[in-house]
């Protein structure tokens, strides 16, 4: 077994808070005249993916309560980004579809994609690797091996 870390910023948790908290910083500047916060960015990402999704199941990709997200889906709606439409099946089920606005909007997101990925200086296989592994590392964390 490897030595335990003995500072804050030689620990793992510390080092992906560091980076995380970088990323945010990088996307505001860049999704501001979008208008968009973040977390309303990586939901439009998610639509412009598969448009169409359950309230549910959004939640499930960002690790958020459903009551944590409508606030959220409502102030993209304000925005006429997306329309909330209850299911005709079950209406307790809630479905999200892009505007014509919304849809729009994913042209823009590539260029924010490319400026995140050039402030990180780093190779895109550097940056597929440690997607791969941050994936694993959440699976295993959430989920178990």
């Amino acid at each position: 077994m490897s030595k335990l870390p003995e500072n804050a910023d030689e620990m793992f948790c510390f080092a992906v808070y560091n980076a995380s908290h970088a990323i945010n910083q990088i996307y505001g500047p860049l999704l501001r005249p979008l208008g968009l916060t973040y977390p309303q960015y990586i939901t439009l990402m998610l639509l412009w993916e598969r448009d169409a999704q359950g309230v549910s199941e959004l939640a499930a990709q960002l690790s958020l309560k459903t009551s944590t997200l409508t606030p959220l889906l409502k102030r993209l709606e304000s925005s006429g980004l997306v329309q909330r439409i209850r299911g005709t099946k079950d209406e307790r089920q809630v479905f999200v579809h892009l505007t014509d606005k919304g849809r729009d909007l994913h042209a823009a997101s590539r260029k924010i994609t490319s400026c995140l990925v050039e402030a990180t200086e780093m190779e895109p296989e550097a940056l597929d690797q440690i997607t791969t592994n941050l994936t694993r590392l959440t699976k295993n964390l959430t989920h178990g091996s």
